[in-house]
């Protein structure tokens, strides 16, 4: 298992070198190479604790439409609370969910390009007031085919989609995404082997850095299959610079963090939720939070360089994560 080092494993085969290497892609690689870097926290409860209405089908996404100004405050509350890396409002948004609400695909694709840019004039924003020369980066978020059903299929995987069916659906806001110029792709929440396969030939040649990220449960993916499987399949993407989870319980992370720099040899990747579990009839989350950032440690220890969280994880808790990891043992 991997050991804190300070750094990250190296990579089988050496640097990454599936991407065009823009000034902002090549510094975060070289922040992992260091030490963690703090992303933020849940989006959508951000945006609910400013009083937007969420109940729309396409989410955090609805406010591109309406009211991009509220996705910039959200991303300026994480970062203000020192989260390094902003994560788009594009999870939940395509072609064909935008297309529901009336929407053709050239302006869905303009309102894909428009997260990274509302995320990106946050980061601006709170560099220039702040004057802290601290490095600030966004990660074009891709959510799971499930998540865009909108009823907890990214919980189970299994759409009985093929993969050309799947491809179809992901390589487009993919290739807008990449475009528009993030500093990372975050292809996240993945639930099963066959959507990670084709979204990992789907990421081949877009000229971006991506980190994969999966859901995980009981030590498996959403879908049952060993998460060693997984993660050694993205890995064998030259653009892939981190591995690990995301919108999973909080002590799921430490055991898969490890397993992911085992198998695959790159930062891991690490942002659960609060612990709570959603139900997806009722479209809202049950039971206890359990998210405690004192065990932002424990998940560097383990090997992740990507650290933050995910659904009900607001900037609080991000502030915690970040003062736990600058006081971490060296």
């Amino acid at each position: 298992m991997a050991t804190d080092s300070g750094s990250s494993p190296p990579r089988p085969g050496g640097s990454p070198s599936g991407f065009d290497g823009s000034p902002g892609s090549l510094a975060l690689v070289s922040a992992l190479a260091a030490g963690p870097v703090l992303l933020d926290g849940g989006l959508s409860n951000r945006l609910a604790d400013q009083g937007c209405d969420l109940s729309d089908a396409l989410w955090s996404a609805r406010l591109l439409l309406d009211e991009p100004r509220q996705l910039v405050a959200a991303h300026r509350a994480y970062f203000e609370a020192g989260a390094q890396v902003a994560t788009t409002a594009s999870y939940q948004a395509s072609r064909p969910g935008f297309a529901a609400r009336g929407v053709d695909a050239g302006k869905a694709d303009r309102l894909l390009a428009l997260s990274v840019e509302v995320a990106r004039l946050a980061a601006e924003e709170v560099s220039a007031e702040l004057g802290d020369g601290r490095p600030r980066w966004v990660a074009a978020s891709v959510g799971p085919y499930g998540a865009v059903l909108a009823d907890g299929s990214e919980y189970r995987g299994h759409y009985g989609l093929s993969a050309s069916e799947l491809a179809e659906f992901h390589r487009p806001r993919l290739e807008v995404l990449a475009a528009a110029g993030p500093d990372v792709l975050a292809v996240e929440t993945v639930p099963d082997l066959l959507e990670a396969a084709v979204l990992a030939d789907c990421v081949r040649g877009l000229g971006v850095p991506v980190w994969f990220s999966f859901s995980a449960a009981d030590g498996l993916t959403r879908g049952g299959e060993p998460l060693s499987e997984v993660f050694a399949l993205v890995s064998e993407v030259p653009e892939t610079v981190a591995v690990g989870v995301n919108c999973c319980a909080p002590e799921e992370v430490a055991s898969a963090v490890a397993l992911a720099a085992e198998v695959t040899g790159l930062p891991g990747v690490a942002y659960p939720n609060s612990g709570e579990g959603w139900d997806a009839a009722a479209r809202d989350w049950t039971g206890a939070a359990a998210f405690d950032p004192g065990l932002a440690a424990d998940w560097a220890a383990a090997g992740a360089r990507l650290v933050g969280g995910c659904c009900r994880v607001g900037p609080a808790a991000i502030a915690g994560l970040a003062a736990a990891v600058q006081a971490r043992p060296r």
